[in-house]
């Protein structure tokens, strides 16, 4: 990409999945691996399309989805570089889990499937860390469920917008190393409302009026494509759970 500096194998080092790995693992892997880059709006990869290699999003940001067998689209998430996307796919080869979108430009690098499953037969930490991110996945589809299920749109958004900013606390806290300091947290917006919206599994107009409300009654305030969260303790409680504490020791 222009203007940034050109990736070395060093990079690999920065992905999670990787980090325990030694130099000589990661020279090797960079090697083995195939560059592609890819602008904003492109797929990366297809829902259902075979799973043979490991995406490794170096740089760049990209947003997963699925579609109902109604039409509708649903918005998974979205991940920013250095990661590794979808790595349960090559597990048990049944073909991406979602449809991955640059939303961004994008630096990937293509580890083919048999290379990643025999870092994850041969190194424990790879190992641990594929486990983790199962176990996570399995805990928020559970979660994504009763929400869905149970909590009206405007406590799903609260509940959302907590989340984010508890993560993006944790990853402030992990770069300086100390936690941030209390005050107002501030989430991005992912891309536009109706993104937000299928994120959520609501209308947009559904969204809006959420959004509209949390503004009106003082809980946050709403700039561009960020949200300020204002009051996290209020929100957490529109919500429906416990949040508090959490957000708290996160320092929000």
């Amino acid at each position: 990409m222009a203007g940034e500096e050109p990736l070395t194998w060093r990079a690999l080092g920065a992905v999670p999945l990787f980090a325990s790995l030694p130099e000589a693992r990661l020279r090797e892997l960079w090697a083995a691996s195939v560059p592609r880059g890819h602008p904003v709006g492109s797929v990366l990869r297809s829902a259902g399309a075979p799973a043979d290699h490991l995406l490794v999003l170096l740089r760049g940001r990209v947003a997963a989805t699925g579609t109902t067998g109604g039409g509708r689209v649903v918005r998974y998430g979205q991940w920013d570089g250095p990661c590794a996307l979808d790595k349960v796919a090559l597990l048990d080869g049944r073909g991406h889990t979602a449809t991955f979108t640059a939303l961004t430009c994008c630096a990937v690098r293509s580890v083919r499937r048999e290379r990643f499953l025999g870092l994850v037969d041969d190194m424990a930490a790879v190992r641990a860390h594929v486990f983790a991110v199962l176990a996570r996945q399995a805990r928020a589809q559970q979660q994504r469920l009763t929400e869905t299920a149970t909590l009206p749109a405007e406590a799903r958004l609260a509940g959302w917008l907590l989340a984010q900013a508890a993560a993006s606390a944790r990853g402030a806290r992990g770069a300086a190393g100390v936690p941030g300091a209390p005050g107002c947290a501030r989430v991005r917006i992912p891309g536009t409302q109706q993104a937000l919206a299928d994120t959520l599994g609501v209308t947009r107009v559904t969204v809006n009026r959420a959004l509209s409300r949390l503004r009106r009654d003082g809980l946050i305030r709403v700039e561009r494509d960020c949200v300020h969260l204002l009051a996290p303790e209020s929100l957490a409680l529109r919500a429906g759970d416990e949040r508090e504490h959490e957000l708290w020791d996160q320092g929000l």
